[in-house]
């Protein structure tokens, strides 16, 4: 019997993604896989129950049925919703040994991570990657990036009272909007670029100078700051600095954004409360009208007046602070995922069951209930055991 994958609905409130587009399930299948679908897992990111089985899953209607015959989960944001009821029900359902794989958010919910260590499920949180050479194909978290830095700055465009690019009429020229960047990863510079073809003119800050070039090259201006710079991690993240930095870069920040139009925050410590970047004060020296889109918002922000989930009007100010940014694009948001996932999926697994390597980076650092492993291995369900 081949390894039976499960892709189930995604109960996340306002998470419209899915974690197999019936393309992925097709190729996945065509590899020697088994895969079922909970009816209407792609619905709202517009793949119906026929693409599916047109591409050789099956589809079920019972939930708790489908997490029970699976050797391998895949999801988007987790099991259940955000409520603990959700969670614990389907946690239960999942049988012991198998494996759950998705971005399961193991800094803010370790009691979650607790459960299913308990279970003995094996758990891959894929915000955990490790960003080298070799996992490039299975990482999430550039994929979503690059669709929250554009969407972000669609969501500046639509807020701001001011047009985004130079225009020349008959009624005088209009100049073009000053946007700033704060952070220059993935979403950043996808922000820079989105800006930029909107004919904005954009600046960019990151703690990093060795982003510069990167900044530079999108046509935007690299803003940088006298003193001490932050390094990154091996993985490409910026390393968390001290208190008495962070206040010197608000101070400098604060001047900064007293002469754009729209500022666009994307600064965030892998496992950490995201650094705040633009205090009260700061955002009362803005212009009247400007805007300010949050895309920390899910970490505490890096806007202090930020408030998750909603748009606020502060000192004449907008500030957005947007929650499930990815989800707004779900239909290229879902494709770039399931290619994501798919590829993880044969790093981890072959048609026969999976292959669990002790001392692969890539399974290692994704998996956060290694307490399973024994688990695993001494499950009835045939597996293929490698490594020590």
């Amino acid at each position: 019997m081949s390894l039976q994958v499960a892709v189930p609905r995604e109960l996340r409130p306002g998470e419209a993604r899915v974690a197999l587009v019936p393309d992925a399930v097709a190729q996945v299948v065509d590899a020697g896989f088994a895969v079922a679908v909970e009816r209407d897992a792609g619905a709202r990111s517009f793949a119906d129950d026929d693409a599916y089985r047109a591409g050789g899953a099956t589809v079920i209607d019972d939930r708790a049925a489908l997490l029970r015959e699976a050797n391998v989960v895949l999801t988007v944001r987790g099991l259940g919703a955000r409520d603990d009821e959700s969670f614990t029900r389907d946690a239960a359902s999942v049988r012991r040994g198998a494996a759950v794989v998705g971005l399961l958010d193991p800094f803010d919910f370790e009691d979650r991570i607790r459960t299913l260590a308990g279970c003995g499920i094996l758990a891959f949180a894929l915000e955990r990657m490790p960003r080298v050479t070799r996992a490039q194909s299975m990482d999430v978290l550039s994929s979503m990036s690059t669709i929250t830095g554009y969407q972000a700055v669609l969501l500046a465009a639509r807020t701001s009272p001011r047009m985004f690019p130079l225009l020349m009429t008959a009624a005088g020229t209009l100049s073009a909007a000053r946007v700033l960047v704060l952070g220059a990863g993935v979403a950043g510079l996808q922000a820079i670029a989105t800006a930029r073809r909107l004919g904005a003119v954009v600046q960019a800050y990151d703690v990093r100078p060795v982003v510069r070039e990167q900044v530079e090259s999108l046509g935007a201006t690299f803003v940088s700051f006298d003193g001490e710079h932050a390094g990154e991690t091996a993985g490409g993240y910026a390393t968390e600095q001290s208190e008495a930095f962070y206040a010197r870069e608000r101070d400098m920040l604060a001047g900064a954004l007293r002469d754009v139009d729209v500022a666009i925050t994307t600064a965030l410590v892998l496992g950490r409360r995201a650094p705040t970047l633009i205090t009260a004060a700061a955002v009362a020296g803005m212009r009247p009208g400007s805007v300010i889109v949050d895309l920390a918002a899910e970490r505490g922000g890096n806007c202090e007046l930020s408030e998750p989930g909603a748009t606020v009007v502060r000192h004449g100010v907008s500030i957005a602070a947007p929650l499930e940014v990815a989800s707004a694009a779900p239909v290229h948001a879902s494709q770039m995922y399931a290619r994501n996932v798919s590829a993880f999926l044969g790093h981890i697994a072959t048609p026969d069951g999976l292959t669990l390597d002790r001392q692969d980076q890539i399974f290692r650092e994704t998996l956060v209930t290694p307490t399973a492993l024994d688990v695993q291995e001494s499950t009835a369900d045939a597996v293929a055991v490698t490594g020590t």
